[in-house]
């Protein structure tokens, strides 16, 4: 019998040390890995580097809110996550139906392509040519300063394309700059995580029911606060999949 089985253990041995995955490449590893950072977005398209209606940037310019540096360079862990999750709720309050070529209707000059279409350097070049107007873009209407600031963040190449890849994972830094990864850890309230969001994007509601911008540039919120602190904290109460 010690025979048998000790054969059988060399087996599993030759087995677990040949070629095939590792354990972080393994379906195992990789929802185990999530339940500890379920925040990230797919890696970049080819021919990216590596590494909103967003108003706030980092710390060296206007924002409440620090950026936790380094987060966002871990591999992709699902679409499903509570982040994938959030997105589609500000998509909801923020683009419509254009989703990721959504463009503010205040612009009266609209980008010559589909958003999704334009490198970096194009969005760039229709928002210097067209001042005086609005220029949120993409499907968390990201405005300029935001922009440009969470693409150097990224490490982001004027010549990368704006695509739904790209947009996620700026949407993605500025929910962990709002506290993402502090709520999931239990240091910080869904109150003020919520809030933190209202002050990034205007069409979610404060406690008073109206938007942390309500009246500038036509800003109003687009939820009730009830429905959208009821949505907030299923979302964050459900397991990432």
């Amino acid at each position: 019998m010690n025979g048998r089985w000790n054969h059988i253990i060399r087996a599993l041995l030759v087995l677990c040390f040949s070629s095939g995955p590792t354990l972080a490449q393994s379906t195992l590893g990789m929802a185990l890995f999530t339940q500890r950072h379920p925040l990230f977005a797919p890696p970049d398209p080819p021919g990216t580097s590596r590494r909103s209606a967003g108003l706030f940037h980092d710390r060296t310019g206007t924002s409440p809110f620090t950026a936790l540096p380094g987060r966002l360079d871990l591999p992709y862990m699902g679409t499903r996550t509570k982040a994938a999750r959030l997105r589609d709720l500000i998509a909801k309050a923020e683009a419509g139906n254009a989703e990721y070529d959504a463009v503010q209707l205040g612009a009266r000059i609209k980008p010559p392509k589909a958003p999704t279409q334009m490198t970096l350097a194009e969005i760039y070049a229709w928002i210097d040519k067209t001042p005086g107007q609005p220029h949120a873009i993409g499907r968390y209407q990201f405005i300029p300063p935001t922009l440009r600031r969470s693409a150097k963040r990224l490490g982001l190449r004027p010549q990368t394309r704006f695509s739904p890849t790209i947009q996620d994972r700026l949407a993605d830094l500025l929910l962990d700059d709002a506290g993402l990864g502090k709520v999931e850890d239990g240091e910080m309230q869904v109150e003020t995580f919520m809030l933190n969001l209202a002050k990034i994007w205007a069409g979610f509601p404060v406690p008073s029911g109206r938007s942390y911008y309500d009246g500038v540039a036509g800003n109003k919120a687009v939820l009730s606060y009830d429905k959208y602190s009821r949505t907030v904290r299923q979302i964050m109460t459900r397991r990432a999949g």
